[in-house]
């Protein structure tokens, strides 16, 4: 067995100074078939070791309910296979562009838990949560024949608070429960980000995209000794729905990588191979300055991240660049790239034949349905990912009155008398035209993304205020959720029907024949804003909105011959069926 240690100026393997080569791909973005193929494309760009996050929220979707907590434990096997060494960066919180930064809904949602602090109830959920993840960690360490090098504390915690008690807690908890490799944090270089976020005898290493000179000289005023990394070299950048593709000059890139090697430091690529962010997963944002009381800025469903290696595996002229530098530190001639995916043979148009209204699909699918005296929030109604219906009569008679939504968060479409009255958002909360008593007013609000970093990270979904007709509160608000995993059961029991001639929103059902199954692009021309199933599988949010114009198909999702689509349109329909498009030549 070989023992990793932390030097006084290097990495140690069995005493002998080593550089970490690592690159971030995290296995719950990533269809797990493909796992193999994106490990041996990490191995030929020239790295050693893989990097992956473990988002709590997905594996315990309620209190004490673990679900497939394994799948990491398969993906450390797999980086072994691959022969990769692996960092894990296991939270509680994880940022990650990940819907609420990682926590579950259930936890930032309950009363008296202060998450990320010493507060006792917040600990006894992470106790819990720990005691069942580390079996997956814990014996596959190095010293114990696996592939863990290295266990992260906590997650960038000085850009969020200053809990020393609580930083430490966390690691004696790693340690108590068998974490036995060396411990470390990471934050941006800056002085009150590092005297925050990290702690004694932990090494800190340090986050940021360039000029690794400055951000290394500020880590060694606050570290003076210990082997320098840059934990979150990010050379690309994520896309918000609305805004613009954002990109990095690959040869920009290459150059800040050579830069941080140059300092005698290690290093992990931030994204290696972002990958996609799966049934509903993406998190959020929101701008306005250090306070981020900005408007929310919801990720798209590509995790691309801009990275060498892209979201459908394929090398970039940024990966042979990033190979062409990692090659002066490897031993020997780096492996040979592997070939890419298989990809789609032919274009195949979605053959839709089956429709069922929206009330239907709740009817069938949602949860309790019960009169609240105020709007309930999506965590009052246990609604992670999805949408909630909220009815509320305007008594009468009485004059035409603005009507307005006081904390709403995202968005909602909103009917009065069954007819459609607009769409409204945080900044445009009030309808357009007044609402004359009496008349039943729905609101169907759905969450783009919970805020994964800042201040207002792990702030509730749906109505947080109230509904307002003038300046009088409506109340008996009758409300009922949907959640995205209610479909995980199949949709047998929704109540289908002809195909509706007006664009109608809905669930709608058809399928695909597809000859050579491989990854392909879904395209929708026209359609508004929902989520697709392939075959059970969601492949997450589209959004005419952009700059996101297609979705990733992975090719184990497909099958040769019928394959069955389901399209959960939450606004208005297009008449153009979807596609799915042969991916273009990657340049």
């Amino acid at each position: 067995m070989s023992e990793f240690t932390v030097g006084d100026k290097d990495f140690l393997l069995d005493g002998r100074p080593v550089r970490l080569l690592s690159g971030a791909l995290h296995y719950f973005r990533v269809h797990e078939e493909q796992w193999g193929h994106r490990l041996g494309m990490l191995r030929a760009m020239g790295l050693t070791c893989v990097e992956t996050y473990v988002p709590w929220n997905l594996h315990e979707p309620r209190p004490g309910d673990f679900r497939d907590v394994e799948q990491l434990g398969r993906f450390l096997d797999a980086a072994r296979e691959a022969g990769l060494w692996a960092i894990v960066r296991p939270g509680p919180y994880i940022c990650a562009e990940w819907e609420n930064g990682g926590l579950p809904h259930w936890l930032t949602g309950e009363p008296g838990a202060r998450v990320r602090t010493r507060e006792e109830r917040y600990l006894a959920h992470v106790e819990r949560w720990f005691g069942r993840l580390l079996k997956e960690i814990v014996p596959r360490q190095l010293d114990r024949g696996g592939p863990v090098i290295m266990v992260q504390v906590e997650n960038e915690y000085g850009s969020y608070g200053s809990d020393q008690v609580y930083l430490g807690w966390l690691a004696d908890l790693l340690r108590g429960e068998g974490v036995s490799v060396p411990l470390f944090t990471s934050d941006g270089p800056e002085d009150h980000m590092l005297t925050g976020g990290s702690i004694p005898d932990v090494l800190a290493t340090a986050n940021f995209g360039s000029d690794a000179r400055a951000g290394f000289e500020t880590l060694r005023r606050h570290r003076p000794e210990g082997p320098l990394m840059c934990m979150e070299f990010w050379c690309g950048w994520f896309d918000h729905w609305g805004g613009g593709h954002v990109v990095r000059d690959a040869r920009d890139a290459a150059d800040a990588l050579r830069e941080i090697l140059e300092c005698g430091a290690s290093v992990n690529l931030y994204m290696a191979h972002g990958g996609t962010n799966f049934a509903g997963w993406a998190g959020a944002n929101r701008g306005g300055g250090a306070l981020h009381d900005g408007p929310l800025e919801p990720d798209v469903t590509s995790y691309d991240y801009d990275a060498p290696i892209d979201e459908l595996g394929r090398p970039t002229e940024k990966f042979w660049l990033f190979r062409e530098v990692l090659a002066a530190c490897a031993d020997g001639p780096l492996p040979e790239v592997p070939p890419a995916p298989a990809a789609l043979e032919a274009s195949a148009e979605v053959e839709l034949t089956a429709w069922a209204p929206l009330d239907a699909v709740l009817d069938t699918l949602g949860g309790p349905d019960a009169v609240h005296p105020v709007p309930p929030t999506f965590e009052e109604l246990d609604v992670d990912r999805g949408l909630v219906r909220y009815t509320v009569d305007i008594p009468g008679p009485r004059q035409p009155y603005p009507l307005t939504v006081r904390g709403l968060r995202d968005l909602a479409v909103v009917y009065v008398d069954g007819v459609a009255a607009g769409v409204l958002s945080e900044d445009a909360a009030e309808l357009k035209e007044p609402v004359v008593g009496p008349a039943r007013v729905e609101l169907w609000v759905e969450s783009l993304g919970r805020v994964n970093y800042g201040p207002r990270s792990g702030e509730s979904k749906g109505i947080a205020g109230g509904v307002l007709h003038e300046r009088q509160y409506l109340h008996g608000v009758r409300a009922r959720g949907l959640r995205l995993d209610a479909f995980d059961s199949g949709v047998e029991a929704v109540p289908f029907g002809a195909l509706p001639g007006d664009g109608a929103r809905g669930l709608y059902r058809g399928t695909v024949t597809v000859r050579g199954a491989g990854d392909a692009l879904l395209e929708l021309p026209g359609w508004t804003r929902g989520f697709v199933w392939v075959n059970g599988f969601n492949l997450g949010r589209y959004w005419s909105a952009g700059p996101q114009t297609s979705l990733y198909v992975p090719g184990p999702v497909l099958r040769e011959g019928a394959n069955e689509v389901w399209l959960l349109e939450l606004q208005e329909a297009s008449t153009a069926g979807p596609r799915l498009e042969i991916p273009s030549v990657n340049s």
